[in-house]
């Protein structure tokens, strides 16, 4: 039996939100006194967020798992828990080895050393003497691929600069335990994909990885066990095919949901997706698609703004990206009209997707700031149909697009 790796016993954190630190005593003194005139149990104080509630799990030595769940369920402050980033407010967690992890942008560097300094300042984090740092140096600077930038001090360094080195830093230091957040996105695909790689090695080695994503390909490529957080509490824990198709399914309670009251969302917020309508056209009801007909994505919004991009990304029943749509990619057949009002919309003369289910993720930008996210903003069905005038019949096991085309058959003379 394998020995365990990772041990959470009915972990919980947290939050006060608008109450700020208490640096002074005097501050800590009034926050005592206030505590005495606060509700006693069966009553929980104005402001208080349970992040996390009774999480409890154990992952074995060796094993790669990941952990899912929609933004706000309490990944990311799992991971910092694990990494004692910050303390749970009740139960434990003990890890029984080295630990390396990457969170978010920026955690363990020091912005004001150069990327040589701070590989030997994580090293020592992790509790490694300078001459297994060396041993190690050259092979990190070859995979993040910043040699050119190594003297620089990393406050200079791009967001996607800071994520090669750091997940070098964390993956060739050879912890016992590697925790990796979704900050991997920040990278570009071909660094994402090397990542990916790297941690399948490290998970070949024996050792144990914790991967929290959205991207339900890659958990899906990665790991053998899936955890899905919901609320703040495990509410599936198991394969992770059957993980996932359990992630996927809650998403289908949201379409009853008014868009406009979603609170797991991400972005500022100033401009908000407060409906979508999927459907063939103007004159179409909405909901109806059939592969090889036009389709109409419409994105009512709260408002508008001369800078705002809308990007949207269709997924198949399994959470595999499928398409995505980018307004700021410009076609020669777009057209900008006031008149739209706070409207977007994207047609397409011809649905090339296969008949299934399908969802979508909706996010919403100003300037560089995001401004609104959300996953499973919509779903819909494609029906079978008619590409061209050839059939396009249901044959999901087979692939989620169809596309145009002829044959050339030689006939039997």
């Amino acid at each position: 039996m394998s020995a365990v790796a990772i041990r959470c016993e009915k972990i919980a954190k947290r939050y006060r939100i608008g109450v700020g630190r208490h640096d002074t005593l005097r501050d800590q003194i009034a926050e005592g006194v206030s505590r005495l005139f606060q509700p006693a149990k069966g009553g929980e104080a104005p402001g208080t967020l349970w992040a996390l509630r009774d999480v409890s799990f154990e992952v074995q030595a060796g094993e790669v798992a990941g952990i899912i769940g929609r933004n706000g369920a309490g990944k990311s402050t799992l991971l910092k828990i694990l990494s004692r980033i910050t303390e749970p407010t009740q139960g434990r967690a003990v890890l029984f080895g080295r630990v390396g992890s990457l969170l978010e942008v920026g955690t363990g560097f020091h912005p004001e050393l150069t990327g040589r300094e701070n590989i030997f300042l994580n090293g020592a984090i992790l509790g490694m003497r300078r001459e297994e740092i060396q041993q190690k140096f050259d092979e990190i600077v070859a995979f993040s691929e910043i040699e050119r930038f190594l003297d620089t001090p990393v406050k200079r360094y791009s967001s996607g600069m800071y994520v090669r080195l750091a997940f070098a830093v964390a993956a060739h230091l050879e912890p016992e335990i590697l925790l990796v957040d979704e900050v991997l996105a920040v990278g570009d695909v071909a660094f994402q994909r090397k990542c990916l790689g790297k941690m399948g090695e490290v998970a070949g080695e024996g050792r144990t990885v914790l991967f929290v994503s959205h991207n339900m390909a890659a958990v899906q490529a990665l790991c053998t066990r899936g955890i899905f957080l919901r609320k703040g509490t495990i509410w599936f824990d198991g394969s992770i095919n059957d993980t996932i198709s359990t992630y996927l399914r809650t998403l289908e309670e949201i379409p009853g949901q008014d868009l406009a009251e979603r609170v797991e969302r991400r972005g500022k917020g100033a401009l908000r997706l407060t409906r979508v309508e999927i459907s063939e056209g103007e004159t179409m009801p909405a909901g109806i698609l059939a592969a090889g007909r036009p389709a109409q994505f419409s994105f009512y919004l709260t408002g508008t703004r001369s800078d705002l991009t809308c990007t949207f990304t269709i997924y198949d029943q399994y959470g595999k990206p499928v398409a995505n749509f980018n307004s700021a990619t410009l076609g020669p057949e777009d057209v900008y009209d006031a008149a739209f009002g706070p409207r977007i919309t994207c047609e397409l003369d011809e649905l090339l997707l296969a008949p299934g289910r399908y969802r979508i993720n909706v996010a919403l930008t100003a300037g560089n700031e995001l401004e609104d996210h959300l996953e499973g903003a919509a779903f819909f069905d494609v029906d079978p149909g008619q590409l061209r005038g050839r059939p396009v019949h249901a044959h999901s096991k087979y692939g989620v697009v169809t596309m145009p085309h002829r044959w050339k058959v030689p006939l039997d003379l």
